[in-house]
């Protein structure tokens, strides 16, 4: 059903393609007419002109003038009214379908452009083909009584009382000939025709084209032995030197290809050219036999088109594509030695050779980035028209397809891609510095548009969508660590009977102990609350290696218990409760220097009574 749909499109664009071409046709046959009459016209004038300028005197020389520049007028109107005729016609001849008229033989003798009365020009060429075949099959033919006879506006050529074709002043005019001229040329052609093809089907042929098919059909069996043989000969060679020829396909450890891998691809690749060359010989030896016999011409030559077409059209769309194909080289090249120049702009900015002010040196890379893809979209946008099939709907449909299924999916790679972009230009944060995001802390070890990874202290990598970052908090850890320096703070809570300036004077030293930490500017002590049981005392000291912050807590906090335990402090935070019936305090023996050990906390049962 859908196949008889398609003939039925077609054929209803062929019949609005005749009609144009009719109407075409009749206006032009309508000129055509309007000009003959006026040439007719001008015919008798230039008749009348010579009688007149025969019968003038010889000293009649002015009025010889006037009837010679009169004449002049007239052959010069007569060649422009030609030319117009000829460049209308080739105007016409892009847009206008021609019919061929074919001999016996099915050999094409020459084409059909116009009508001539109510018959159209398929309708002509298909008449005369049959006339042409007709006289083929008239056993008692002379081809002598074909002849071409002349009337009043067409030629005609017959045979015996067959009109087998008129030729029109319409015809000349398309095979830019006269009428006469053209008429004697198709009739030269339609008698060589019918005798080629009478002798053509003649017995001796028919038996020397037997002949020929033999010969034809022992020719091809012999180069299809020829070739299995050789093809047999060349698997031995291959298995007598494979040992020397073919070794394993290695890189380090890792074999790719073995010599017995390497064998059998050889001989597969061999077996598939032979078959190939086979389906050629057969191709070739079909369109040669089919050749030899009249009736089987034509497959011959559809056989030989299914060939050739593919292989021409695609010859004539190469030779079609070179100029586009040198615009796309020349636009290709242009944006190459563009983009590079833009490249070495931004890699001067980085370098911080090249300073502009207001734009920082680590937006270099990323906006490098920004601007090549605007260049390359450029660039394709340029080059798209020239591209083969650019036009095509099918070409268009594929693209408007792969736009909606990127649009579809990628929405949140695109909302990642801004926010990256965003984040570039709002530098929270660089590559190396210690941040923490959520509840994540850890180094920038890599930012791209679409996500930020950073590296923890535990050599975990965690990967976060740059969305993500822009719609929480982040803190950095790394911004003034080399400049003012981070301070690092940690909380202490002590009972009250210990005095705050003994307190202060144990965390400064605890933190002037510690590694890593600035000696100026120096630590510092706040008291953050007081409590029902306690005080609580925040010890805040400045560092530069922010990136080793839990190293330095660490440290931190044994110095503070090394110190609270040489000054007879005990740390007992929160609150501490404890029934210490001669119980000993907690600061550790090798702290024994203050004595505190050796106290004794004896509670009274009685006066505990309520």
């Amino acid at each position: 059903m859908s196949i008889s749909s398609g003939w039925a499109q077609q054929d209803s664009t062929d019949r609005a393609q005749d009609s144009v071409n009719s109407i075409e046709l009749s206006s032009f046959e309508e000129s055509l007419r309007t000009i003959i009459a006026q040439r007719k016209e001008d015919s008798l004038m230039r008749l009348d002109l010579q009688e007149q300028l025969q019968t003038l005197k010889t000293t009649d020389t002015y009025k010889k003038d006037i009837l010679i520049s009169q004449l002049r007028d007239l052959s010069a109107k007569d060649s422009l009214a030609r030319r117009a005729k000829i460049e209308h016609v080739d105007s016409l001849r892009k847009i206008t379908k021609s019919y061929a008229v074919v001999g016996p033989l099915q050999d094409t003798l020459f084409r059909l452009y116009s009508r001539i009365g109510a018959s159209m020009p398929q309708e002509r060429a298909a008449k005369i083909s049959d006339k042409i075949k007709s006289l083929y099959k008239d056993d008692h033919i002379d081809l002598e009584k074909i002849k071409v006879m002349g009337s009043a506006n067409m030629i005609d050529i017959v045979y015996e009382d067959m009109i087998i074709m008129s030729v029109s002043e319409m015809d000349a005019i398309w095979n830019e000939t006269s009428s006469e001229d053209l008429a004697n040329n198709y009739s030269k052609r339609i008698k060589t025709s019918i005798a080629f093809a009478i002798e053509d089907g003649s017995l001796l042929n028919s038996i020397s084209r037997i002949g020929l098919v033999l010969l034809a059909l022992g020719g091809t069996w012999l180069l299809l032995w020829a070739i299995g043989k050789g093809h047999r000969k060349l698997l031995r060679f291959i298995a007598t030197n494979k040992d020397r020829w073919l070794k394993d396909l290695s890189y380090h450890e890792y074999t790719f290809l073995s010599a017995y891998q390497e064998l059998k691809i050889i001989i597969f690749a061999s077996r598939l050219v032979k078959w190939a060359i086979y389906v050629i010989v057969l191709y070739i030896a079909m369109p040669l036999v089919f050749s030899i016999f009249p009736f089987t011409r034509g497959w011959s030559r559809q056989l030989f088109d299914w060939i050739w077409s593919p292989f021409k059209s695609i010859f004539v769309s190469i030779y079609e594509f070179l100029p586009s194909l040198f615009t796309i080289i020349a636009i290709y090249l242009v944006m190459r030695y563009v983009i590079r120049f833009v490249r070495y702009i931004f890699e001067e900015i980085e370098n911080e050779k090249l300073v502009i002010t207001g734009f920082h040196s680590d937006w270099s890379k990323p906006t490098y980035n920004i601007v090549r893809f605007l260049l390359y979209a450029f660039t394709f946008v340029m080059i798209f028209p020239h591209l083969p099939g650019s036009q095509s709907d099918a070409f268009k449909g594929v693209s408007v397809f792969i736009g909606i299924l990127f649009s579809l999916g990628s929405s949140t790679a695109i909302a990642n891609m801004i926010a990256g972009l965003v984040i570039t230009y709002m530098r929270p944060f660089k590559l190396g510095d210690r941040i923490k995001i959520g509840e994540t802390t850890g180094d920038v070890v890599e930012k791209t548009l679409l996500v930020t990874r950073l590296k923890t202290i535990k050599n975990e990598e965690i990967t976060i969508p740059n969305s993500a970052l822009l719609t929480g908090n982040t803190i950095n850890y790394s911004s003034y660590s080399q400049t003012e320096g981070l301070i690092v703070h940690t909380t202490v809570t002590i009972g009250y009977d210990v005095p705050w300036q003994q307190m202060y004077e144990t965390l400064l030293e605890a933190a002037l102990r510690t590694p890593m930490i600035q000696k100026d500017p120096k630590p510092f002590v706040l008291q953050t609350s007081l409590d029902d049981f306690y005080v609580a005392y925040q010890v805040n000291a400045y560092t530069k290696e922010a990136s080793k912050q839990a190293l330095v807590y660490s440290l931190l906090h044994q110095n503070i218990q090394d110190v609270c335990n040489e000054n007879g402090i005990e740390i007992m935070s929160p609150h501490y409760r404890a029934q210490r019936d001669g119980g000993e305090s907690t600061i550790p023996a090798s702290y024994s220097a203050h004595d505190e050990r050796k106290k004794n906390y004896q509670l009274d049962p009685e006066k505990e009574k309520i």
